[in-house]
């Protein structure tokens, strides 16, 4: 079994992705996306960190986290988020993937990948790359044509911050993107 090593910065930023076991698209519906958003909030209220941009698609989410000075513990954050999401979720109804026999005997539901992608962030450059690539995600996908029509997304702070301008990145009447986006190393990390 592979070791996976992860790195330790206190009070560090990180880029993370969490996925749906098999891709299920279950962040479709009001009620995912409303139990996801209350199991990030818990989490917060026990183990804080700031969510310095996300977007959720409906088979996985994005998250630029920063934690407290002292704390580099983010996986503890997203174990007890996916797990506090997913007891909510098949609560509620929500139905799970089809689980192999290994993951039957750990217990392991069909709701989530067993692992998430993380990246530490080194610098400014870094982070606004990754912001770019968040709020551009729905794009890469074909969601939708231009960041500012998915609603699923911090680029609408964004935006209302003025940190970016509404049309950024936007194919509205069928004029290209400004740039051109190369973000492979990021969506390699990702896993996408």
């Amino acid at each position: 079994m592979p070791n996976y090593v992860r790195v330790f910065r206190p009070g560090g930023t990180f880029f993370l992705t969490l996925v749906t076991e098999r891709r299920a698209p279950l962040f479709t519906e009001d009620y995912a996306r409303t139990l996801l958003h209350d199991a990030i909030a818990r989490c917060q209220s026990f183990h804080p960190f700031d969510i310095d941009a996300m977007v959720l698609l409906p088979n996985h989410l994005h998250l630029l986290m920063t934690l407290p000075r002292g704390d580099a513990d983010f996986s503890v954050r997203l174990r007890l988020v996916k797990a506090r999401f997913t007891r909510t979720f098949l609560a509620t109804g929500g139905t799970e993937q089809r689980r192999s026999d290994s993951r039957v005997r750990q217990k392991a539901r069909g709701i989530w990948q067993r692992r998430f992608c993380e990246h530490t962030i080194r610098d400014e450059d870094d982070l606004r790359r990754h912001f770019d690539y968040v709020h551009y995600n729905p794009v890469k996908h074909k969601h939708v044509t231009c960041p500012h029509l998915w609603p699923h997304s911090s680029f609408h702070r964004f935006v209302a911050e003025k940190r970016y301008e509404k049309r950024w990145c936007c194919r509205c009447g069928g004029t290209p993107a400004p740039f051109k986006m190369d973000w492979d190393d990021i969506a390699k990390a990702a896993g996408e």
